[in-house]
C-alpha cells in the first residue's frame, strides 16, 4: 500500500522525569545515593508508615524554581502537593505525592534548533514529585522483589506543549532539556541510570486539522537515540493504522529496543482515574518572591551562553567551544587558564589555547588534576608561542608535568629540551635524511610528491623532536627544488 506521509502530521508532547541532586529525599533525611544495596535508604516516611508526617526538602524546591527560571516559566507563589493514587508492588503508601492542578512553575518555553531552523516549544508546567521503588525480576526464579532504596527520591517533571512535530525536534528538545539541567546542577542527566527519564505522547492528524488525534504513550525510553527510533516507529505504526481503515487505541506502550518495535502494555489512564486530591500532610507551598529573586541573581549562565561567550569573545572554534561546555566543570578550568595565559603574554592565541585545551588537557585532566595545573598549561602555551618548543616536544612536557607537578620551563630546561631552529643545524639534518634514503629521494624527484612528509618525518625523528617543524619545511622545501 502506498503511503501518503504529507497527509499527516505528528503532534508530540514529551514528560521528562529529572531526578534532583539533592543529598536527601522529597519528603525525609534518607540518602539518595545511587548503587546501595536494596532496601538500606529507606525510613518509615519513605516506606509508607502509619502515624508519620512528610517534610519538604527545601533545596528541592530551590531546584525547582531554579530550573523554572531557566525555561522562562512563571514561578507560583502558592503551589500544593497532591496525592495521586494508585497500586503498585513498589508504592508502598498506595499514592505517590506529586502536584496536580496547582503546580510550581508553568507557562515557559523553549527554542532548540533543527536542520539550521529554530522552533520555540511551549512548557506547559514544571512540577515537583517523588519517586516510586523499583521492582527487581532478573535472578529471582518465580517471583520479584523490591527495592524502596528509590521510593522518595526527589524528581521533577517537566511536560511540554503538544508543540514537537518530529522525532527530531524531541530530540532536540530533550538534549537542550539536559544541558540546562546539568548546567544548573539540578540534575546529573544519567539516563542509563535513570536520573533523567523521558515519555512520550504521541498523534496523528489530517494536514490542517486542529482538532489532535488519538494519542498514546511511549515509555521506557532511556536514551536520545532511542527516542528518535521508538518515535518513528510510532508514527509510522499509526500512520499504517490509519491508512487501512483503523482506528487508533488510546494506551500506554512500552519501546523494545531489542525487537525496535513499540508494544502495548496498558490501557492509557486519565487524569481521573488517579483520583487526585490535595496532601493532606502537607501545607500549601508558598515561595516568597524575594527567595525567587536571590535564585535568580545567582542564575549560573547556561551552556549556550556560555558556548556563545567562548566564541565571540576569545576566538576559540564552534567545536573546541562544544567540547568545553560538555562538561560544566571544565568551564572555570579553562576560564582560570585563559587568566593565566593572558597575564603571561601580551599576544595571548586563544584560538590555540582552545585546541590545546580539548585535544591535550581534558582527556588527562581528572587523572592528574593535583600536578597539572592553569598555570602549567599556560606556561606550555607561552613556550611554544615563543618558538622554544614544538607542539610534540609540549606533549612530552606535559606527561612529566602530570608525573612529577615541575614547572615547564624547569623541565625544557634540564632535560635540554629545547626546539631547534637554527637554519645550519636544520640544513646538516636534512642532509643526513636525504643522503640516508637515496630511493625515496628519487622517487620524490619522479613525481612522488606525497613522499615529502616522509622526509619531514624522518627529519623530526632525527632531531629527537627538537626541530622547528615550520623551519624543517621551509629548508626542505628549498633542498628538493636544487
Amino acid at each position: 500500500m502506498t503511503r501518503h506521509p504529507e497527509k499527516y502530521e505528528a503532534v508530540i508532547g514529551l514528560e521528562i522525569h529529572a531526578q534532583l541532586l539533592t543529598q536527601s529525599k522529597m519528603f525525609c533525611g534518607c540518602s539518595t545515593q545511587f548503587g546501595a544495596a536494596p532496601n538500606t535508604q529507606t525510613c518509615p516516611i519513605c516506606t509508607g508508615m502509619p502515624g508519620v508526617l512528610p517534610v519538604i526538602n527545601k533545596r528541592a524546591v530551590e531546584m525547582a524554581v531554579r530550573a523554572g527560571l531557566a525555561t522562562d516559566c512563571r514561578i507560583a507563589p502558592y503551589s500544593r502537593f497532591a496525592r495521586k493514587n494508585y497500586f503498585y508492588p513498589d508504592l508502598p503508601k498506595g499514592y505517590q505525592i506529586s502536584q496536580y492542578e496547582l503546580p510550581l512553575c508553568e507557562q515557559g518555553t523553549m527554542e532548540v534548533g533543527v536542520n539550521g531552523e529554530q522552533k520555540r516549544i511551549g512548557i506547559t508546567r514544571i512540577h515537583m514529585e517523588e519517586d516510586a521503588g523499583k521492582n527487581l525480576h532478573e535472578g529471582i526464579a518465580g517471583a520479584s522483589h523490591v527495592d524502596l532504596n528509590r521510593a522518595g527520591v526527589p524528581l521533577l517533571e517537566i511536560v511540554s506543549e503538544p508543540d514537537i512535530r518530529s522525532a527530531e525536534e524531541a530530540v532536540a528538545y530533550l538534549k537542550k532539556f539536559r544541558d540546562i539541567l546539568v548546567y544548573l546542577k539540578v540534575c546529573d542527566g544519567n539516563m542509563e541510570e535513570g536520573s533523567l527519564r523521558c515519555d512520550a505522547n504521541v498523534s496523528l492528524r489530517p494536514v490542517g486539522q486542529k482538532k489532535f488525534g488519538t494519542k498514546t504513550e511511549l515509555k521506557n525510553i532511556n536514551s536520545f537515540k532511542y527516542v528518535q527510533k521508538a518515535l518513528e516507529y510510532e508514527i509510522a505504526r499509526q500512520m499504517k493504522v490509519l491508512e487501512e481503515g483503523g482506528r487508533i487505541v488510546q494506551e500506554t506502550r512500552l519501546w523494545d529496543p531489542e525487537r525496535g518495535v513499540t508494544v502495548s502494555m496498558r490501557s492509557k489512564e486519565e487524569a481521573h482515574d488517579y483520583r487526585y486530591f490535595p496532601e493532606p500532610d502537607l501545607v500549601p507551598l508558598e515561595v516568597p518572591e524575594d527567595w525567587i529573586q536571590k535564585i535568580r541573581n545567582t542564575r549560573q549562565d547556561l551552556r549556550q551562553d556560555v558556548q556563545k561567550h567562548f566564541e565571540e569573545d576569545y576566538g576559540i572554534s564552534e567545536y573546541d567551544a562544544e567540547v568545553i561546555t560538555v562538561d560544566p566543570g571544565s568551564v572555570p578550568l579553562f576560564e582560570r587558564t585563559v587568566e593565566e595565559y593572558k597575564s603571561r603574554t601580551d599576544s595571548p592565541n586563544l584560538k590555540s589555547l582552545g585546541s590545546w585545551f580539548v585535544t591535550e588537557v581534558l582527556p588527562v585532566y581528572k587523572t592528574w588534576q593535583d600536578t597539572l595545573t592553569p598555570e602549567h598549561v599556560a606556561s606550555l602555551l607561552v613556550l611554544m608561542d615563543k618558538g622554544k618548543i614544538n607542539r610534540n616536544t609540549a606533549k612530552k612536557v606535559q606527561e612529566i608535568i602530570c608525573a612529577t607537578g615541575s614547572s615547564p620551563e624547569k623541565i625544557v630546561k634540564e632535560q635540554n629540551l629545547f626546539q631547534e631552529s637554527d637554519d645550519q643545524a636544520v640544513d646538516q639534518l636534512i642532509d643526513g635524511v636525504l643522503a640516508a634514503n637515496p630511493n625515496e629521494l628519487k622517487a620524490y624527484r619522479q613525481g612522488k610528491e606525497k613522499l615529502f612528509g616522509f622526509f619531514v618525518g624522518q627529519v623530526m625523528k632525527q632531531s629527537g623532536g627538537k626541530a622547528n617543524p615550520a623551519k624543517v619545511n621551509e629548508l626542505l622545501k628549498r633542498k628538493l627544488k636544487d
